[in-house]
């Protein structure tokens, strides 16, 4: 079964970091494009960043720069640093994969940026 649960979020002011985990099980994810997620109150949910099996990856523009997406092969987990928080960055973060076409959604992890 394919599983994947997010952790790591929470309450940050404006400029701050935080780490995001996605750990996954019932596949290896560097076999797939695993990629992060964002849903705002209000706002349709939006890709973040994707790391291709290859290594390659992958920003939206909004976070380019700030953001950075890695994995941990050996513990299946895949990673999203985020700096220089911003009070719009506030949102339910969400891993999937692939990325074009997400198999599903787990229950998220809030991060809340305040002002």
């Amino acid at each position: 079964e394919v599983q994947l649960v997010e952790s790591g979020g929470g309450l940050v002011q404006a400029g701050g970091s935080l780490r995001l985990s996605c750990k996954a099980s019932g596949f290896t994810v560097d076999d797939y494009a695993i990629g992060w997620f964002r849903q705002a109150p209000g706002k349709e949910r939006e890709g973040v960043s994707c790391m291709r099996s290859d290594g390659t990856t992958y920003y939206a523009a909004s976070v380019k720069g700030r953001f950075a997406i890695s994995s941990d092969n050996a513990k299946n987990t895949v990673y999203l640093q985020m700096n220089s928080l911003k009070p719009e960055d506030t949102a339910v973060y969400y891993c999937s994969a692939p990325c074009e076409s997400p198999w599903g959604w787990g229950q998220g992890t809030q991060v809340t940026v305040s002002s």
